[in-house]
């Protein structure tokens, strides 16, 4: 290659070394530049991994922590059978609008909703006439204590001489899918296992 340079005229030879800085200078702009990020890009891309890995192993470290809440959730409230939670989602509508002073509802058919993992969902449409107090005192006494029972919808329209609200009520209740499992009664240290009588 010395050789072959060595024989080039100066013209010819200020051409070469021409030829040769763009050829590195083409090849460094197609394949080095573009990657003068990557670096940067990385160090990103690691710093988003590590923070991620430590908001994971932090909610990992907290997992018994929400087990003993979801236990202790799931103790709260009272057990209803899947069979009578319709029924029961209908009397307490009923003693509350008793109590409240709301005419008597006039009820359509409940439905069923079983999609969540922990409750099952009753859902009732129900009219209703009432004033305005005495609805708001209806709405506030079903949402409070443990009924869990909510409103997801609410249609007002006041009535012919307009002394009382017309109200479309959808509600809302949920109860426990599966409920805490009764603890067994401890058997008492002095009992002895029955022993089975030979024939």
């Amino acid at each position: 290659m010395k050789k072959y340079f060595a024989h080039l005229r100066p013209l010819e030879r200020r051409l070469a070394v021409g030829v040769v800085v763009v050829l590195i200078l083409v090849l460094n702009f197609v394949f080095i530049w573009p990657h003068f990020s990557d670096w940067s890009q990385l160090k990103t891309r690691l710093k988003n991994a590590q923070a991620t890995l430590a908001s994971y192993q932090a909610t990992i470290a907290q997992a018994t922590n929400y087990q003993e809440q979801v236990k202790s959730l799931e103790g709260q409230g009272e057990f209803v059978a899947p069979e009578d939670q319709a029924i029961n989602f209908m009397r307490t509508i009923q003693a509350q609008a008793e109590a409240s002073g709301v005419g008597r509802p006039n009820y359509s058919r409940s439905t069923m909703h079983t999609n969540d993992a922990f409750f099952i969902e009753q859902v009732q449409n129900i009219n209703v006439v009432a004033t305005d107090q005495q609805l708001v005192d209806f709405l506030y006494k079903l949402g409070s204590g443990a009924s869990m029972i909510r409103v997801r919808d609410l249609e007002l329209q006041p009535d012919g001489p307009r002394l009382h609200l017309n109200a479309n009520i959808r509600l809302v209740a949920s109860y426990q899918k599966n409920p805490a499992a009764p603890a067994r009664a401890a058997a008492p240290a002095n009992s002895k296992p029955a022993t089975k009588i030979a024939k």
